[in-house]
């Protein structure tokens, strides 16, 4: 067995056991008793409690986790401050007036991360007064993951706050906490999360890496890819979903479908307050369902309602456009910003890094064939994103430059990255398998110059 996997199935192990034994306590026991670290990491309003488990983990100097945008790198102090601001976004997407009103504690457990794929464990517990929270995390996770996990135990706590203490914990269905968790990744994600400075290597090939937290043109640009290839789900279909929708399994139906139905109820002029109402009756309901139509009865008298509000949301959404088109001059600019690739780059071994940027062809030649792969979905992504906002004149040009960047990666499906680590660089033979790219892309350069030249 892989000794990571089975260090992994060991701890696993060894919290269920800790589970098991804090639970034959009784259910009056101080939230105190949830926190792992003598010297923990507390956010600003003192909600957040942060503890680490003593040791290094292995992810945290592999490079195809370091230079991966999908990871965030986690230690206590950015994360009490990670956790804060995630909590604003999520009440301010909600309506709640205030972030002090609140009454559980939340725990943050971060262990030393074994493999990528590790999951996040989100723990309710009753104490004498109110509810308190554990969240095990590892400290370099998936950022979905992430985002996930602290929208549900941000909306469990809300949901508890009315229920009694000798009860069970409110069940916040699904697809609210993966809508909200979504909406929040999309459009949140560079101004809540905080990770650590990636490393930077010192290898003789450079390492690419995009800056974190980007924003796409359209924050439903990956849902509204999705259920371009898939039908949404229906409300009866997102309010019983599958373990494997949930994991993403299905092509990210589920995901896609959850996001736009939270939008779409937000968008709602008491949308927002009626989601209040939900959370807040969940303790006093036997199950979401009763507690959704409680809230929702006057926009959606009959389940029938709801169905054919949702089919028209989903029509709707899939004919917009985008967005208006952008004027000659400001397609030229996002275009310019679209074609270059952001890296660090050493002078010498003892200098430390600075920013630069390097051209798509300069990182065929000069960067890892990994990270090349890496930037240019990225870049590839994006392209497309912006193309139909482009101005007619270089609507074509884009076009042309995701074919040349398609044709490169072939097959390949490279995990999106963030800033370069760069050391000085050392120039590669220009003969290999890009070569024939960076020459359809010396073109289509020469196209672009004189397309913005005419602009100017």
């Amino acid at each position: 067995m892989n000794p990571l996997r089975l260090g992994g199935w060991f701890r696993c192990v060894i919290s269920v056991v800790w589970v098991l034994f804090t639970a034959g306590f009784s259910t009056t026991a101080p939230a105190q008793d949830l926190s792992l670290n003598e010297a923990p990491a507390r956010s600003i309003s003192g909600q957040f409690i942060v503890t680490a488990q003593p040791g290094q983990s292995p992810l945290l100097t592999l490079p195809q986790v370091v230079t991966n945008a999908s990871f965030v790198r986690l230690n206590p102090a950015l994360l009490a401050v990670s956790a804060e601001r995630i909590k604003k976004s999520l009440y301010r997407l909600l309506a709640v007036p205030s972030v002090r009103d609140w009454q559980g504690k939340i725990y943050l457990d971060l262990h030393p991360a074994l493999w990528a794929d590790e999951t996040v464990t989100v723990i309710a517990r009753p104490t004498d007064r109110d509810w308190s929270y554990l969240v095990q995390l590892p400290n370099v996770v998936l950022q979905a993951r992430f985002i996930r996990a602290m929208t549900e135990v941000l909306l469990l706590e809300m949901a508890n706050r009315q229920g009694n203490t000798d009860g069970l914990s409110a069940d916040v269905p699904a697809w609210l906490i993966d809508g909200m968790a979504g909406h929040l990744q999309q459009d949140e994600l560079a101004d809540v999360v905080l990770s650590s400075p990636e490393h930077v290597f010192d290898a003789p090939r450079a390492q690419s890496v995009l800056p974190g937290g980007h924003h796409d043109l359209d924050p439903l640009a990956e849902a509204r890819s999705v259920l371009h290839q898939h039908p949404a789900l229906t409300f009866d279909q997102l309010s019983w979903p599958t373990p494997e929708q949930q994991a993403g399994q299905d092509d990210g139906v589920f995901h896609a479908s959850a996001q736009l139905f939270v939008t779409e109820l937000l968008k709602l002029n008491d949308g927002p307050v009626r989601l209040q109402r939900m959370l807040a009756a969940l303790p006093e309901c036997y199950n979401w369902q009763t507690a959704f139509q409680n809230a929702f009865r006057e926009r959606f008298p009959r389940q029938l309602d709801l169905e054919k509000w949702w089919a028209l949301q989903v029509i709707t959404f899939l004919a917009q456009d985008p967005g208006p088109a952008w004027t000659p001059a400001a397609s030229a600019v996002r275009l310019d910003e679209l074609l270059v690739v952001p890296v660090q780059v050493r002078q010498s071994p003892d200098a430390l890094p600075g920013h630069t940027f390097i051209s798509l062809q300069a990182a065929i030649h000069y960067l890892a064939p990994a990270q090349v792969a890496a930037d240019f979905q990225t870049r590839l992504r994006d392209l497309r994103v912006a193309e139909p906002r482009m101005a007619p004149g270089l609507q074509g040009l884009t076009e042309s430059y995701c074919k040349v960047l398609a044709g490169y990666l072939g097959e390949q499906t490279a995990p999106t990255s963030r800033p370069a680590a760069v050391k000085h660089p050392v120039h590669l033979d220009s003969t290999g398998p890009g070569g024939e790219v960076s020459k359809q892309l010396d073109e289509l350069d020469i196209r672009r110059q004189a397309l913005e030249a005419g602009l100017k």
